[in-house]
C-alpha cells in the first residue's frame, strides 16, 4: 500500500524498469482491441511487438531514471530500422514521464492496468 501512496505525489520515484514491467500489462488490452478489428492489423501487430521488445529490455536493464532517455536513444541507434524504433522510444519515454507526474495513471499501472479490452487468462507479458 505504501507503494501506491508513493505514486500519489507528482515526481514520485518510479524506476524505468518498474514502469516497463507495469506497462507490459497494458499491451494485453491493445492486443485484445487489435484482434477485434475488422481490417488488416499487421502494422498494429508489428508496432506492439516492437514496443513489447523495448519494454522487456528496459525492464531487464532498469536504467537510472535520469538516464532512461539516453538508454532509449541507444536502442534506436542500435536498431536496423531506427526510425520506427525511435518513434516507439519517444512514446515510451512520454508514457514514463506521464506515469511519474500523474498519480492516477501511475496508480492505474500499479493496480494492474485493468481494461475491458484485456483478454482474460492471457500470457504473462514478460514471458512473451
Amino acid at each position: 500500500m505504501a507503494e501506491l501512496e508513493a505514486l500519489s505525489e507528482p515526481g514520485a520515484a518510479l524506476r524505468p524498469g518498474e514502469f516497463s514491467r507495469l506497462a507490459l500489462a497494458t499491451l494485453d488490452a491493445s492486443e485484445g482491441r487489435r484482434r477485434r478489428r475488422h481490417r488488416d492489423t499487421t502494422p498494429d501487430s508489428i508496432g506492439l511487438e516492437m514496443k513489447r521488445d523495448l519494454l522487456k529490455r528496459a525492464a531487464e536493464a532498469d536504467p537510472e531514471p535520469d538516464g532512461f532517455e539516453g538508454w532509449l536513444l541507444e536502442q534506436a541507434f542500435a536498431a536496423d530500422a531506427s526510425g520506427p524504433v525511435r518513434a516507439m522510444c519517444i512514446q515510451i519515454l512520454d508514457e514514463y514521464r506521464f506515469a511519474c507526474q500523474d498519480p492516477h495513471f501511475g496508480r492505474w499501472l500499479r493496480q494492474g492496468a485493468r481494461s475491458a479490452d484485456t483478454e482474460e487468462g492471457g500470457p504473462d507479458p514478460l514471458s512473451q
